[in-house]
């Protein structure tokens, strides 16, 4: 009986190769800003604990540091949306103002904490709509529309408030302020933060919203083209960005006690700051929230240092300053590369 015969083998026929461990294909797709952020963080928290290690270090000093970067780190989140889009919002320190005075005044609080932070939500939105519909729908250059905003939102705030604090009232709102209301050590105000930047994270890298964004910020007429109404994005756009200023303004609230014309004060350079220190280009079509985040938590991390070790505030901006233009030089010196 006749054995069957074996086809020949192919000698040319190629051994699979062994797959590479795990942690090599997480470092190829990290992203080397991100990483250099988190470096740049580390050294500064590094830097913090030699000078300072009894305060720097203390629980109760990082709280307040994360504490205070939330409510910037909010407003940080809608800018970089903005940004990536092409456009640029200066109003939102002054939304966040009017918002806050307007939620903090004698008619609102007596609707409670829900009152007060529907009223700063709205108020919020609605400087949004109004900048979102000049610029989308009016032609105005984003720059001119959002100053208009910032000097209209800041005269309407002082008029409210006739220059004077207002002093909230609502225990409700007045308790997130306290330690007992940390969850694990964590302040309310940062849980928040947290979530937000989770939201905004999802939103721009898993979303169709985001991916339109990208679009419309790398070339608006290819994505008018590719059939996205570019004039609706812009305005959703800002009224994203009035939202995130409506619930800073309501954690400002939290955190101060008080609503104030002067609140808000400089939110736009931080916020435009943190975002470009990330990675997000001033052109637009491409940002990260992540790193705009980290951007945030580094200026203040320095603002900590600064204040432990008793420099002037003018020290302190110089600094942000300087690292402001290094992070732009950088920029054009990765675009003029690839």
């Amino acid at each position: 009986m006749t054995q069957p015969v074996s086809p020949p083998r192919d000698s040319t026929a190629k051994v699979p190769e062994a797959q590479p461990p795990a942690w090599r294909g997480l470092l190829a797709r990290a992203d080397v800003r991100t990483l250099s952020l988190l470096g740049v963080l580390a050294a500064l928290i590094v830097v913090g604990g030699v000078t300072k290690p009894d305060e720097f270090l203390d629980t109760r000093n990082l709280q307040l540091v994360l504490t205070q970067a939330s409510v910037v780190g909010v407003v940080t989140v809608g800018m970089t949306f903005v940004i990536v889009s092409g456009g640029i919002d200066l109003s939102v320190g002054a939304i966040v103002a009017l918002a806050s005075v307007w939620a903090t005044t004698v008619a609102t609080q007596e609707y409670g904490f829900a009152g007060i932070l529907f009223t700063a939500i709205v108020v919020g939105v609605g400087c949004g709509l109004v900048n979102g519909v000049l610029i989308a729908y009016g032609s105005m250059v984003p720059f001119i529309a959002t100053l208009a905003m910032l000097a209209s939102a800041r005269g309407l705030a002082l008029q409210i408030t006739d220059g004077k604090t207002q002093i909230v009232t609502v225990p409700s709102v007045l308790d997130l302020g306290e330690r007992d209301a940390y969850v694990l050590g964590i302040p309310p105000l940062v849980m928040v933060f947290a979530v937000v930047t989770v939201i905004g994270w999802l939103v721009l890298n898993r979303t169709t919203f985001g991916r339109r964004t990208v679009a419309v910020g790398g070339n608006p007429e290819a994505a008018r083209l590719a059939g996205i109404d570019v004039r609706r994005q812009r305005l959703y756009l800002y009224l994203l960005s009035g939202l995130c200023c409506g619930i800073a303004a309501f954690l400002l609230i939290v955190l101060s006690g008080s609503g104030q014309n002067t609140n808000g004060n400089l939110y736009e350079l931080d916020a435009i700051a943190a975002a470009i220190i990330g990675g997000t280009l001033l052109t637009g079509g491409r940002g990260t929230i992540t790193g705009s985040v980290l951007g945030v938590l580094i200026f203040f991390t320095i603002t900590n240092i600064f204040a432990l070790n008793n420099l002037q505030s003018d020290v302190q901006q110089i600094a942000k300053g300087a690292i402001i233009v290094a992070a732009v030089l950088v920029q054009r010196r990765t675009a003029s590369t690839t």
